[in-house]
Order: C-alpha cells, then structure tokens, then sequence
C-alpha cells in the first residue's frame, strides 16, 4: 500500500528487453535503503526489486503490466515517480493507492495560473465510475485531488512543490500517464453491482502490479 506521496524522482538508466516484459535500471536515491524483494512504486505501478546497488536498483516488468501500463514506453533518461510502501508506524498523507494501475490517460493541457499549475487528463471511459469530483486520483503514483471533472476528462491544480519534485517537471500535451482510480469509490461501485443496484457490471480495463 502506498499513500501517492513521491518521494524520490528516479531516472531510467536502462530498459532491457525480457521474454514477454521488459527489466528497467532505476537510478535513484533511494537505492541503498532498498534491498532485493522490496515493493517501490514506479510511476505509480507496484514493482518488486530484484536488484539493489549503490545508486540503482533493477525492477522486472511483466507483459500484461506493459499492457495496461506506459512502463514499456519510458526512454533511457526518463524521469519516474518513487514510492516506497507505507510503513505501518508511519503518518499517513495523501490516500490509499494500491500501484494498481486502472488506465492510461493522456495529458491534454498544461497551464499556469499565477505560481500553480493545472494540469488536464483525458481518460477511458471504463474509469469514470472510480472518478469523483473532490476525491482522490493517483496520476503517475501522484495523489492529486479532481478539481474539475468531465465525461472523459478531469483537472487537477498543482502546487510549486509536486511540479518540482516529481516527474511533472517535464510533462507535456499528450503524453500517456498511469490513471488509479480511488480505491473507496471502486468498493463503492463493487457493492452497489452485487446489490443489483447498478444497471450493468463496470470494470477498469485492468489492475496492474508487480
């Protein structure tokens, strides 16, 4: 479990092909508190280290992650998101994020409004039943708030400090980003589906992780 606060900005050193997924080297900070077998969230996707060096750890990508994720798309010198797990004697901010991503989006604007940024997404219809206007929504592992929502887009306003301390910094129109859906609303859905509330069953076009 994850809260969809950064911590650490890392940089795609290397992204070797496997059979069926691929192997990324991870340059970050973070690397020598993290040891082989540790969860880290990538962009906001849940991934097992199976490496860790002084500067780097390795972490493998499966194929269905690359299906549903844009983990197969990051260049060498991409910046990614960094997550580590919560610790359950630590202070909880942001929300529960499970690095379990539902769908990719793509950036539809990027504008300033004095120091702050908002920051547009469309996405896939199948996610529109996990979206709601004031809650919770991890864009690339970021815990962000829906401050505007539409039929197939949502806004977020960005303070100074995430756009510079997270992969945010070089976003532009219409790259892809990992949507997760807020986890309430999903049991939400759930539970009104198994109750015969809802008219037909609503899924996200998938779940991926490690």
């Amino acid at each position: 479990m994850f809260t969809g606060l950064v911590e650490a900005i890392g940089e795609i050193a290397e992204s070797t092909p496997t059979t069926g997924g691929v192997r990324l080297r991870i340059e970050t900070s973070l690397a020598p508190e993290l040891a082989p077998g540790d969860s880290l969230a990538v962009n906001g996707v849940c991934l097992t280290v199976v490496r860790a060096g002084a500067g780097d750890v390795d972490a493998e990508v499966g194929p269905e992650t690359l299906r549903v994720t844009t983990l197969g798309t990051l260049a060498r010198r991409a910046l990614v998101n960094l997550e580590r797990p919560l610790r359950s004697d630590g202070r909880f901010g942001g929300h529960f994020v499970q690095g379990h991503v539902d769908a990719v989006g793509l950036v539809e604007e990027l504008r300033a409004d004095a120091e702050f940024h908002w920051l547009t997404v469309r996405f896939p219809p199948q996610l529109a039943p996990f979206i709601v206007h004031k809650g919770s929504i991890a864009v690339d592992g970021i815990s962000l708030t829906v401050a505007r929502l539409g039929s197939d887009c949502f806004d977020v306003q960005v303070v100074p400090f995430t756009i510079e301390r997270t992969n945010l910094k070089r976003v532009q129109v219409r790259d892809p980003v990992n949507l997760e859906g807020d986890m309430v609303a999903k049991y939400v859905v759930r539970a009104t589906e198994l109750a015969g509330l809802s008219r037909k069953p609503v899924r996200a076009e998938g779940a991926a992780d490690s």
